[in-house]
């Protein structure tokens, strides 16, 4: 059974449990557990990651840890009763963990590997506090590490500053405010600003001394030397060097390793240096002979200088090289460094150019302490300490010292009877009293330990030597009385023995008689001169004598020889115990001389401060000793040296003294009388005030007065504990007398900062010292009380002097401070002055820093939910008094401009915080009672709306993101909680003051916008926060936003009518709101819309209001991320269940319906743009959204803002046309006026003209770069129609050059031809405007199917490639899932006209065949009935899919969704002839290529004959014979009399052009191809013997097909149907030229082609063996990265999943022609096929021969004579094709183009895919050949290509052709014409392929406005062909204008941007 547990609460797990029982609950190993139940070794609970999911876990699995629960029951709290600091150290490191790998993931390395170490180093301290084995001091270190790392890491990683006391996490409810916004502020600035160090230590480690000519022993001496003072400011770092330059101990580091501690900021300054000097120990001559003389000498070497300036980089400085100078002149020696720091280096030799000091430096900041710890290797490997020179900037009392600084100066010597001067060196010895020597007190630096003497470094030849080397004797104070120094002087003999001679000695005492010791200073000391064998071990022989120069001279007048020689030392004594002042000795000895004790006391304000610190405590028994003696006449002189002594401590270099003081007043002082006198004294100067004149030392009296009561309250103590307390009540007089004369004082007004003014300010800066000290003898009100009252007479003009004003606040803030502050009952009594001085500064806006800290101060001693009457009181005083001022305070510094400076801006974010944080406690201990008090207080409506509107104000501004750091999480929430609890209570005071009559909008808009910014705070949205994080938010305050979000509901429903006042201006806030991600808030606040539809239809009968708001804030707070597709489905449900039973219902679904799509499309729009690159995903979303706005919601702004997002996606992903397409749209909407626009995205103010050309110029330069020449051309049109209509000929002239680049670029440059393909997005799972839809996209420049399939697949990485290309079932289309189709599609271009046109280059034609397209087409072949195994053509049918774009391609996107399909199926004889007619085609375009010398290479037309010839000799076209050509399938298909004809029409005009195409291959063929050439002409005659032809008509061998000029030209006559002059009718048939074909892939003619892959078709005619199987679909395979298929497999018709480009080779299905465009060709006079009259003479026939190209004499250019004989020049073709009266014969008269009738189709030359290889043997201009070259030899299927097909045009046809056999025409006589005439031709109605037109069901053609060709006088023209004049025959002609269709103008608004 299971019981409720009582003890086991909580646990952790310590193995892991898979929870597979019945109920049970899966639990990982360190997981921690909540226990609710047990049974039989079983427990049911939560893990408390996932308390939602409970569930059962044996016990045996869990490790019980001790808990306290809180809430028993259901929803009970269990919080573990370990450490804070465990518990917070298990928490963090679980939150770490997770984001711990993902650094990992993000390859944040470094952090990972740091914060990896980090966690390591927790645990391992966790361990440590777990064991509990830690000492106290231990244990706090340990916590003090496991925080640092803890805050370390939260930074790091961006996590919230925890606040901290003591190393433990602080419960924010449980301390005021004020005190966690210190904590806070406290941990935030030592993590920002690191405390600026007061105290530097340098550390130095001597590595060697790199040299060339060692070979000695060296002493290497470092100091510290201040050049600006020219004095050393350390002692002496002193180390020794080997013989090779290295230390000599190197086992020992504090022997080469020091550190020159206790530097001040004022030391580290660039004239500070480090100095270092060389002594070598050796020979006197650094070259002298090895035996000269075995004694050794120290001798200079040579100084190295460094500015201690270069090491406050703060980097250390390792093997540092420092330059060693020699010393060339020894008498110099002494001031060497000097020299070189003077940059006097030209007089100093270098040691060696390699030379140098070899040293590591670093500069240390801290205390010594500080540094111990931080840098603990150091001082455990050991290092030395070297001191400054005398005391430290702070002396510590109880620092033991007395060290003697002695420096050995100079010397003046004489001769001594030699003739050169002496070798002088000095040994120094210490004497004590007793005559022995002191062994080991003479210290050479640290780093060396002391020794009994010293020796001088020896100066050759110099009897003036000055040495200055500085040594200190560390002599104890009892050794000191009695001692002396001894220096001996000898001579230093340079001969063999090297003898030392003793000439003379000096001494000097170390203290004289009267006790003080050797004065600091130089000391000039007498020489005596003695023997070399003289006895000095009996000073008493010597000290008799006078030691000093000074000395001897003041007592003997008389001149001594021996006073010549003489020597200088300089001493300086750093001493806690001894003196050289012998005014202190006399103060301290007053007994023995009473009489001097007047003048003793005068004097001690002379002594130095130092020396009376040292003897404190025995100057201080002097004094009051003295005042025992006789208070009457040296009170007042004792009171005064007893102020100074006081004062003296204030100083910072002697203020640690402090201590010591207030030691001896509490054991050492023992005058039980003195307080009497104290008093009096300090009485008497404070009555002397007002009147003195000179305050000085009235002011030094007041600065004293802390002491001065503590020595009166311990007299007075002392003296109740003698006599029990007698005397209190005149005593308590006394004292009250004395605060009413200070009150008196303090009372007084003083004009200007006068001296009064100061001396207040001096009392009050160190009256609340004192407090304390009257506790100890009053009683807390007492204290209170006068306090109060001496606060109270401040004088409170704030106009007098500032600086007053601040030292008052001071005083008040000490008062706060204070002991006295703390107890309730005298807090309550001071409370009103403090305030009352606050106020009056705020009010003022003074001293705000202040006034801050004492708010805050007040508020940290007022517990939070502290119920105490007291506090309550207080708190009433407190609003009374400053809740106004407060608010007003925080709105005036908040408003105020930001300071410039970061210290002020620092400054002032820290007073604004706590501003805030002192309003915040003040209103979280506010009551229920205080607020009701508060909204009675105000008299008027009036005041209740300044204070609602004011504290709205303030909480708008608390909630700012920038009024706390961003890691202050903590803060934010005790903000928000104590906002939303006032909020709570301030709405009751809204509803009742301010609705109905009363209502006021300002107040309420403050309210609801108060509250939207409320719930939109960064802080409170949970999802963002980690699961610990959410879950202690919610445990502590709950979901804030959803109580606001009530509150905002339930205030709204109050507003009744006034709901009016605030639509629209709530929607955008209130959808917001609704856009966040929490349920209960998003239910509560959605129906608000509804009511405002409601209200709004109410009003005005329609909400279009809240329509548009809706729309234009959605989009914006969208694009922030806000919003998803829950809340899309929410909107929906809620509003429509709401607006079920409203009238206006319909328009209302209508609204919610526009909204729900919008969402949908901004939703899809976020999440693609959440994607990296640029992709076919975000562009089509874009455009979804653009035409969105358009069509649907007809917001103008917002269209033109996402033309340029979407203009912005083309450039990113170099869509350069698409990008000008774009910009297009938005310059439909502008026109050529003067119209001002505003400043708008990028654009600047300016005029429309101007936004317009800018942004024509940005399309023409994108369509340049998207080679859309054509288009771009056009738009240069029109801009320059605007300059020349303004005159700007500059900028006319400009664009007509561009124009004409333009024009070279369509010529010289070659374009690719991108391929298309067809995409289906099938199943639910794709973005809303992809969901089953079809799309047709361009793909990229060399982009082939399985490549474009890929790029799909990757851009929808989780779809699904179907395999075929069937239209796919429903079940697909509601699929949860992506399914993707894919297959290449063939464009049919809209306009026939270009392409079918003769003598139009390939460049141009290349523009029109992939542009401006609306159709596709994809054909599927199959076989219907049986098939034929024979002959599989008699059943193969094709199935033609025709795809319509509801826009055409290349536009705004690359890809558009299909509007509508057709699918028609193709016979197979209808099959046939568009195969052949395409085949035909091919051939004669390959032909004339090879004619007109375009073709460098004949290898495409050798493959191509090859391939129709030896397929049609083994099978190729024959199959077609026996398919169609049988009597079984005449008579069964009676309907297809025509098409067989035309079958074999075309039949027999292949067989015409593969003769011809011999001929001129046998004139081109190279000498190594003639075999081949034979072997097709044999095939060529067994093929013709297989159609039943023997022989052609001489005159079609010679000329079988007109080619004026070379090229394949149509002829020009286009009269009807003649008859022949003997009467029978001439039946017209189809030239092989007529038929328009569009080559599918081909971007230029032969000459300038790419590639040589095989183009693509259906089916060809190869051979036996491949004609069958050349029947391919052209599906592509959608198969995910299935790779190419084999050639074998190629062949297989079967496939349904290759692209164009990889199928082989398919005639079969070819481009088609529009129908519209399908006309009937009339051949009468055709000069394509010329036709033999047998009527006509020989001699007729020969008048006026056609010219053509096809004779084999290719070379010439054939004329064209008119009547007259004169050459007519070829006009350039008109813009608008001419319409005339048909004729009845017309010829060519010229080679050009001219107008012609579009019943005659272009021959479109063969252009293959631009794949395979470029052949070796092409110019540079013509890179692309067709067909395989790997044999030299190709089938058709290699050769054939996809052109248009003219199976659609068959009825037309009926109406001419005729079945049966087709005789071959009779040419007609060709007559001339004069000059004047002009042959008749038909409009040729080529539509500009810019104009937008209406087409067979398709509404208007949305391409853009600005590429529309305006309706001129003119017909429009062809676009890329220039301007041309027209020829004076086609000027006056009959003719009709028959301008193009022109679309009907879309309606549109002129932009306002």
């Amino acid at each position: 059974m299971w019981i409720p547990t009582e003890h086991e609460k909580y646990g952790v797990v310590i193995a892991s449990f898979r929870g597979t029982v019945p109920y049970g609950l899966s639990l990982e190993i360190g997981d921690t557990v909540q226990i609710l139940e047990k049974c039989d070794g079983w427990y049911r609970g939560f893990a408390l990651k996932n308390p939602n999911i409970k569930g059962i876990f044996p016990s045996s699995y869990v490790h019980l840890k001790n808990a306290c629960v809180k809430n028993k029951g259901q929803f009970e709290m269990v919080i573990p009763t370990e450490d804070s600091v465990i518990t917070e150290m298990t928490s963090t490191l679980r939150d770490w963990g997770t984001m711990w790998k993902q650094l990992y993931v993000r390859n944040e390395g470094d952090l990972f590997h740091r914060l990896w170490h980090i966690m390591n180093e927790i645990l391992d301290l966790r361990r440590q506090v777990l064991v509990g084995h830690l000492t106290h001091d231990r244990m706090k270190d340990v916590k003090r590490h496991i925080t640092a790392r803890l805050d370390w890491g939260n930074e790091q990683l961006g996590l919230d500053l925890v606040p901290r006391k003591e190393y433990a996490m602080v419960d924010p409810e449980d301390i005021s405010i004020t005190e966690l916004y210190r904590l806070m502020e406290h941990r935030h600035r030592k993590k920002d600003t690191p405390m600026q160090a007061s105290s530097h230590h340098l550390f130095v480690q001597m590595k060697s001394l790199m040299c060339s000519n060692l070979g000695e022993e060296l002493e290497v001496i470092f100091s510290l030397f201040d050049s600006k003072e020219n004095r050393p400011i350390s002692e002496r770092f002193f180390l020794r060097l080997n013989r090779n330059g290295l230390p000599k101990a190197p086992d020992k580091p504090e022997r080469h390793c020091s550190l020159f501690v206790d530097l001040g900021s004022s030391d580290l300054r660039k004239d500070i240096y480090i100095t270092v000097h060389i002594i070598r120990i050796g020979r006197m001559g650094a070259g002298e002979k090895k035996n000269a003389c075995s004694v050794q000498y120290r001798r200079p070497f040579g100084c190295a200088v460094l500015s201690i300036a270069d090491l406050l980089t703060g980097e250390t400085k390792d093997d540092l090289v420092l330059k060693v100078y020699m010393c060339n002149t020894e008498s110099e020696w002494y001031q060497i460094h000097e020299n070189i720091i003077k940059k006097l280096n030209a007089r100093y030799n270098l040691t060696g150019s390699n030379a140098g000091l070899a040293v590591s430096l670093q500069l240390l900041h801290g205390d010594i302490e500080q540094i111990r710890r931080e840098y603990s290797s150091v001082f455990s490997h050991g290092v030395s300490i070297t001191r400054k020179l005398g005391f430290s900037n702070i002396i510590m009392p109880g620092e033991m010292r007395n060290d003697l600084y002695i420096t050995v100066e100079r010397g003046e010597f004489e001769k001594g009877g030699k003739s050169v001067a002496r070798n002088v060196e000095v040994t120094m010895f210490i004497v004590d009293s007793n005559g022995l020597p002191l062994k080991d007190f003479i210290s050479f630096g640290s780093g060396e330990p002391p020794a009994s003497e010293y020796h001088s470094f020896v100066l050759y030849h110099n009897n003036s030597p000055r040495w200055s080397e500085l040594l200190k004797l560390p002599i104890p104070v009892d050794k000191f009385r009695g001692s002396h120094i001894r220096f001996e002087f000898r001579h230093c003999s340079t001969k063999e023995k090297g003898e030392k001679k003793l000439f003379g000695f000096s001494f000097v005492p170390l203290m004289q008689e009267d006790g003080r010791t050797l004065p600091d200073g130089t000391h000039e000391l007498i020489v005596h001169k003695c023997e070399e064998n003289t006895n000095l071990q009996d000073t008493t022989r010597y000290l008799k004598l006078p030691f000093s120069k000074v000395i001897f001279l003041g007592n003997n007048n008389q001149t001594m020889k021996a006073t010549k020689e003489s020597f200088w030392i300089t001493s300086f004594l750093c001493s806690t115990k001894l003196t050289q002042n012998g005014d202190m000795l006399d103060l301290l000895k007053w007994r023995t001389h009473p009489d001097k004790i007047t003048g003793c006391l005068s004097k001690l304000k002379e002594i130095d401060g130092s020396e009376i610190v040292k003897f404190l405590q025995d100057t201080l028994d002097t004094l009051f000793g003295i005042l025992d003696e006789n208070s009457q006449k040296y009170g007042s002189k004792v009171f005064d040296s007893l102020v100074h002594i006081i004062n003296l401590l204030q100083d910072s270099k002697f203020h640690h003294f402090k201590p010591v003081m207030d030691t001896y007043i509490e054991s050492h002082f023992a005058g039980a009388l003195a307080y009497r006198d104290l008093i009096k004294v300090l009485k008497w100067y404070v009555d002397r005030i007002t009147e003195a004149e000179r305050q000085e030392h009235i002011q030094e009296v007041l600065k004293a007065q802390e002491y001065i009561f503590k020595y009166i309250v311990q007299s007075r103590r002392l003296f109740s504990l003698a006599t029990g307390g007698q005397n209190e009540e005149e005593f308590r007089c006394c004292i009250q007398e004395l605060l009413m004369s200070v009150r008196f004082f303090l009372s007084q007004e003083s004009k200007g900062a006068g001296a009064l003014s100061q001396s207040q300010a001096v009392f009050l800066s160190s009256f609340p010292a004192v407090y304390s000290e009257l506790l100890k003898l009053f009683d807390v009100r007492e204290v209170a009380n006068l306090v109060q009252d001496t606060l109270g007479s401040l004088p409170t003009i704030v106009h007098v002097d500032d600086s007053l004003q601040a030292i008052k606040l001071q005083c008040i803030g000490k008062t706060v401070e204070s002991q006295l502050y703390t107890n309730p009952d005298s807090r309550y009594i001071l409370l009103p002055v403090v305030l009352h001085h606050l106020h009056i500064h705020l009010q003022e806006q003074k001293d705000l820093i202040m006034c801050a800290r004492i708010l805050s101060n007040v508020f940290c001693l007022i517990k939070k939910n502290s119920s105490e009457k007291s506090v309550l009181e207080e708190i009433d005083v407190i609003v009374a008094s400053l809740l106004d001022i407060l608010l007003r305070t925080i709105l005036e510094i908040t408003s105020r401009p930001q300071a410039t400076s970061s210290a002020m801006r620092l400054q002032f974010q820290d007073v604004t915080g706590e501003f805030v944080a002192c309003l915040l406690s003040l209103l979280r201990q506010m009551t229920d009672r205080h607020y009701q008090q508060l909204l009675n207080s105000f008299n008027t409506k009036e005041e209740l709306r300044d204070f609602l509107l004011q504290i709205f104000t303030v909480f708008r501004i608390l909630i700012r993101p920038e009024m706390f750091p961003k890691d202050w999480t903590v803060m934010r929430l005790v903000a928000n909680n104590v906002i939303i609890t006032t909020v709570l209570y301030l709405s009751d005071a809204l509803r009742k003051n301010f609705l109905n009559e009363n209502f006021d909008y300002k107040i309420w808009d403050s309210y609801f916008y108060l509250a939207v910014i409320f719930i939109n705070q960064l802080c409170l949205q949970l999802e963002m926060f980690t699961p610990s994080k959410k879950k202690k938010v919610l445990e502590k305050y709950g979901d804030m936003r959803v109580t606001m979000g009530c509150e905002i509901f339930s205030m709204w429903q109050n507003l009744g009518e006034h709901k009016l006042h605030f639509i629209p201006a709530l929607i955008g806030p209130f959808l917001e709101v609704t856009l966040i991600p929490q349920p209960d808030l998003r239910n509560v606040m959605i129906p608000i819309f509804h009511d405002m539809m409601d209200w709004e239809q109410r009003r005005s009968g329609n909400f279009k209001q809240v329509e548009a708001k809706l729309i234009d804030k959605l989009d914006s707070l969208m694009s922030e991320g806000k919003g998803d597709e829950t809340y899309r489905e929410l909107f929906n449900s809620i509003l429509l269940k709401k607006i079920e039973r409203e009238t206006w219902r319909e328009s209302g679904v209508s609204l919610i319906a526009t909204v729900t799509r919008l969402m949908e499309r901004l939703l899809d729009y976020r999440d693609c743009m959440k994607m990296g690159e640029v992709d076919g995903k975000k562009i089509g979303c874009t455009v979804s959204l653009l035409n969105f706005y358009k069509t649907e919601l007809n917001k103008e702004e917002m269209y033109i803002r996402y033309i340029h997002k979407l203009y912005d996606l083309h450039l990113k992903a170099q869509n350069f046309t698409e990008a000008a397409y774009t910009l297009l749209l938005y310059d439909e909407l502008l026109e050529w006026s003067d119209r001002p626009l505003r400043e708008f995205l990028t654009y600047p103010m300016q005029t429309e003209w101007q936004r317009k050309e800018h942004l024509h110029l940005t399309i023409i330069q994108n369509f340049d770069r998207g080679k859309c020449w054509e288009n771009g051309i056009i738009l240069c049109r029109k801009i320059a129609e605007q300059y020349e209509s303004y005159y700007d000929y500059r900028n006319l002239s400009k664009m007509r050059m561009m124009e004409a680049s333009l024009y070279d670029k369509i010529m010289d440059q070659q374009r690719l031809e991108p391929e298309f393909f067809r995409v289906g997005f099938y199943g639910k799972k794709f973005p809303f405007f992809l969901r089953n839809k079809e799309f047709v996209c361009r793909g990229h420049d060399y982009e082939r199917l399985e490549a474009f399939q890929q790029r799909m697949l990757n851009e929808f990485p989780h779809a699904i490639a179907m395999q075929h290309a069937n239209q796919p079932d429903e079940t697909i289309f509601q699929a949860e899932a992506q399914y993707l189709q894919i297959y290449a599609v063939t464009p049919i271009p809209e306009s026939q006209e270009v392409l079918q046109r003769e003598g139009v280059p390939d460049n141009i034609k290349s523009f029109y065949k992939v542009n401006h397209i609306w159709k596709f087409r994809y054909d599927r072949p199959f076989h219907k009935g049986t098939k034929d195994k024979e002959n599989e053509f008699k059943s193969l049918w094709v199935e033609r899919t025709s795809l319509y774009l509801v826009q055409s391609l290349p536009g705004i996107s690359r890809w558009f969704e299909v509007e509508k399909r057709e699918v028609v199926e193709m016979s197979p004889l209808e099959n046939a002839i568009e195969v052949l007619e395409n085949k035909n085609q091919q051939l004669k375009a390959l032909i004339s290529q090879c004619q007109t010398r375009q073709m460098q290479n004949i290898n495409p037309l050798t493959m191509c004959l090859n391939g129709v010839i030896d397929a049609a000799v083994n099978g190729g076209v024959s199959r077609y014979q026996e398919a169609f050509f049988v009597k079984d399938y005449i008579l069964s298909h009676p309907e297809d009399g025509e098409k067989i004809a035309r079958l074999r029409e075309l039949m027999l005009e292949q067989a015409q052009i593969l003769e011809f195409g011999l001929a001129v291959h046998e004139k081109f063929v190279p000498q190594d191809m003639r075999p081949l050439h034979k072997k097709l002409v044999d095939q060529f005659f067994v093929m013709k013997s297989s159609f039943g032809i023997q022989e052609f008509p001489a005159c079609i061998q010679a000329s079988p097909v007109h080619f004026p000029n070379g090229s394949p030209r149509v002829c020009r006559n286009s009269a009807p149907a003649s008859m022949s002059p003997d009467g029978t009718r001439v039946i017209p048939r189809r030239s092989p030229l007529s038929y328009p074909a569009v080559n599918r892939y081909s971007s230029s003619s032969l000459s300038s082609q790419a590639s040589a892959e095989p183009s693509p078709s259906t089916s060809s005619l190869s051979s036996t063996h491949s004609a069958s199987p050349n029947v391919t679909s052209s599906a592509p395979s959608s198969a995910r990265a299935s790779p190419l298929l084999s050639d074998k497999h190629k062949h297989s018709r079967e496939n349904s999943c290759l692209s164009p480009r990889d199928r082989p080779c398919s005639a079969i299905y070819p481009t088609p022609v529009e129908p519209s465009q399908r006309t009937l060709f009339n051949h009468i006079g055709d000069g394509a096929l010329p036709r033999s009259d047998p009527n006509l003479s020989a001699p007729e026939k020969a008048v006026n021969p056609t010219p053509s190209s096809w004779s084999l004499d290719s070379g010439k250019e054939a004329k064209n004579m008119s009547d007259g004989g004169k050459l007519i020049s070829p006009p350039v073709p008109p813009r608008p094709t001419q319409t005339a009266s048909p004729a009845r014969h017309t010829t060519p008269v010229s080679p050009s183009p001219v107008g012609r009738s579009p019943l005659k189709g272009s021959v479109q030359s063969f252009t293959p895919s631009p794949v395979e290889y470029n052949s070796p043997g092409l110019s540079s201009n013509s890179p692309v050949l067709s067909g395989s070259y790997s044999s030299g030899i190709s089938s058709l299927s290699r050769c054939s290509t996809s052109e248009t097909s003219g199976f659609e045009n068959q009825a037309n046809e009926q109406s001419v052709a005729m079945p049966g056999p087709v005789p071959v025409s009779v040419p007609m006589p060709v007559p001339s014409f004069s000059g004047s005439e002009e042959p008749v031709r038909k409009e040729s109605k080529t539509p500009p392929p810019y104009s937008v037109y209406e087409r067979t069901l398709r509404r208007p053609v949305p391409l853009p406005h600005s590429l529309s060709i305006p309706v001129t006088s003119e017909p429009p023209a062809l676009p890329p062909k220039p301007l041309a004049a027209r020829s004076s025959h086609l000027e006056n002609g009959t003719r009709r204008t028959e301008p193009g269709p022109r679309p009907r103008p879309l309606p549109r608004k002129v932009s306002q941007l």
